[in-house]
């Protein structure tokens, strides 16, 4: 018997504000264990929140970035559990009346994640289990989040990676926030169930909690899968419950027994007033958007003449698709910046961080001139290419490594000369190329290129070597 993965997401990610969501504490990661709270964000008894205005307006722009509808009014609501995380035995959050609804991600294929709400609530607190006990650090509760709760869409482990990856993308893009998952700004609960193929009803769900990092949450999801399919031909039940993902072992264990929403007994918070939006005010916030990354590539590739692979990396990070974005003003052939950003830039930045961050030495403007000398046809590529390590070094512009001696080219005769000087000195080389080694033609085409310091044409300087060899 064949059986289908069913899962839905639920992703936390705190927002980048810098302050908390209902005080003026800091939101700063890291710190000395419970400096950065204060009695509103611990709850004390005669304390009064207030809705921080920049979380309400973040949430709106990741709601819009995701095709949600905007709802007119929504208001907070108390969420109650005992549990030490936070101390006022509840969380504040939203139930009924959440304040963006019905978007969606598309994915490669078309295929359309649903997004059935995305609402506002307070982080928790972080537990410290060790040897034996347990201790409490508050810094992080009351850092203001948002909830992405998606339909249970997903039929495999590949969909929700790129669900995951494109949503920390746009939230990114847009600048809500900058979803570290290393650092629990991003995480996600997976809620999984499998049933037979072709069947319409739901299976039993279970609920991973926690997940911080995307190759984990495939791994937990691959075993979560065979766990209950293992359990239903062996004619057991499988039994919702919150689970937890051991990364060493490779498996899921269980937490304590899957809560429903009634268990929780929302109801308004008495201290925090109706959030009222209107169509002006979202207008606004949706004009204050960014060019997303879906239409930056769409636009890379049909106006530009980008390959989408080569696309797809200049648009995965913000900070590299605007720099690219300024690197090609005014020119003729934009994928001259984007192999050297690709090539040359890359192959300096190693980490993921490093990438987002882009902070390499050459500017935009100092990219731009060099590329408008090849099309100008003052330089060949070749010493464009040397020109930019330089200048990636040192942070100085072209001008500074180019002196008049490089620009103009070479004139055909002089090409010819040294052609045939390479090939007089690099007699084995000629007879391996007759021989059929292709390989041979370029010692011979380096050794020209190193002649030339780099001014020849390379595409010349193979057409005439091959010209005088045969």
């Amino acid at each position: 018997m064949k059986y289908e993965l069913v899962a839905g997401f639920e992703t936390h990610v705190e927002l980048s504000t810098k302050t908390k969501i209902f005080c003026g504490c800091t939101t700063q990661f890291g710190g000395e264990p419970n400096t950065h709270c204060c009695p509103i964000c611990i709850g004390l008894p005669g304390t009064l929140p207030k809705l921080n205005r920049q979380v309400v307006k973040y949430a709106i722009m990741a709601g819009l970035a995701t095709n949600c509808k905007i709802a007119t009014v929504a208001k907070m609501d108390r969420k109650n559990y005992t549990y030490p995380d936070l101390s006022k035995a509840y969380q504040i959050s939203q139930y009924d009346k959440p304040l963006c609804e019905n978007g969606y991600i598309q994915l490669s294929n078309g295929k359309k994640i649903r997004i059935l709400r995305i609402h506002i609530e307070e982080d928790a607190g972080k537990l410290i289990h060790e040897r034996g006990n347990t201790y409490v650090d508050y810094n992080r509760g009351g850092v203001p989040l948002i909830e992405i709760v998606t339909e249970p869409d997903f039929r495999s482990v590949d969909e929700a990676k790129e669900y995951v990856e494109k949503l920390q993308q746009i939230m990114r893009y847009i600048g809500v926030s900058d979803c570290r998952m290393q650092e629990g700004s991003m995480r996600c609960d997976v809620n999984i169930s499998v049933r037979e193929e072709g069947s319409k009803r739901l299976g039993t769900r279970t609920e991973i909690k926690n997940m911080n990092s995307i190759n984990n949450i495939a791994k937990a999801m691959e075993y979560e899968f065979y766990r209950q399919v293992d359990l239903i031909e062996r004619g057991d039940k499988v039994i919702q419950e919150t689970l937890r993902f051991d990364d060493t072992t490779g498996t899921t264990s269980p937490m304590r027994g899957k809560e429903d929403a009634n268990d929780y007994r929302y109801f308004r918070d008495p201290d925090l007033v109706t959030i009222i939006t209107n169509d002006e005010e979202v207008e606004e916030i949706r004009q204050m958007l960014p060019e997303l990354p879906e239409a930056k590539l769409v636009r890379y590739v049909e106006e530009y003449n980008i390959p989408e692979k080569d696309a797809q990396l200049l648009t995965k990070y913000r900070r590299v698709s605007e720099y690219f974005d300024k690197a090609i003003e005014g020119l003729k052939v934009p994928k001259t910046v984007s192999n050297f950003i690709i090539g040359s830039m890359f192959r300096r930045i190693e980490t993921e961080a490093e990438k987002e961050n882009f902070a390499v030495a050459t500017t935009p403007q100092q990219l731009n001139q060099l590329v408008k000398m090849i099309e100008d046809k003052k330089i060949q590529n070749n010493l464009a290419k040397q020109t930019l390590e330089k200048m990636l070094d040192t942070g100085k512009p072209c001008t500074d490594f180019i002196d008049e001696n490089d620009l103009g080219g070479i004139d055909e005769n002089a090409l010819a000369e040294m052609c045939q000087n390479a090939i007089n000195n690099n007699p084995n080389a000629v007879i391996d190329y007759k021989n059929g080694k292709e390989k041979a033609l370029m010692a011979l085409l380096g050794n020209v290129m190193k002649k030339s310091r780099g001014k020849a044409d390379a595409q010349s300087v193979k057409a005439k070597l091959k010209e005088l060899i045969e």
